[in-house]
């Protein structure tokens, strides 16, 4: 079995899923896990997915030449990492909108090997002041021996430098902050 974590991007319209959904169900390809969105006018989207070892060559060609329809679709065939033990947590930020916040936020968790596994951020107008709020739920891989409440006091010291409230929390059990 092979396994595909594949972007696209296309004008958005009606019909772009279906158009790439068609390719992966006639080679035999399971969809396992997606997050597509309309972002700025373009459909854009990224998809992991599982293939027959004997059809990944023609799900490929097929897949790369949706862009003839307006779909850019680039593949990377990837291995599965064997599942190992780490901790897993949710962050939750909210604040004013500025620029620099992700960045801010993703160098600090780099800096004790706390990976990002899912991300997703909005902006959205604030209640009452008429600005703009900036919102992230992420999902984080950090270590085994990650201290909770170091990474807590790290994160807490960057929200009070960006004015923002994070919460951080543990995916298994998200009441324990």
């Amino acid at each position: 079995m092979a396994t595909f974590t594949l972007t696209c991007i296309g004008d958005d319209r009606p019909g772009l899923v279906s158009d790439l959904s068609a390719p992966i169900s006639a080679h035999g390809a399971s969809w396992k896990r997606s997050q597509m969105a309309r972002l700025g006018g373009k459909f854009a989207g990224i998809l992991l997915l599982d293939v027959p070892d004997d059809s990944a060559d023609p799900l490929v060609s097929d897949l790369t030449a949706l862009k003839a329809v307006g779909l850019l679709v680039t593949l990377e065939r990837t291995d599965v990492p064997a599942e190992h033990l780490s901790l897993r947590l949710n962050l939750e930020l909210l604040g004013a909108d500025r620029p620099g916040i992700v960045a801010e936020i993703s160098t600090a968790l780099a800096s004790q090997r706390v990976g990002i596994q899912e991300l997703s951020t909005d902006v959205r107008e604030a209640p009452m002041s008429g600005g703009q709020l900036f919102e992230v739920q992420a999902v984080l891989e950090a270590p085994p021996s990650t201290s909770m409440d170091d990474l807590r006091s790290l994160l807490e010291a960057i929200a009070d430098e960006l004015m923002v409230e994070i919460r951080l929390s543990d995916a298994e059990n998200p009441t324990a902050s």
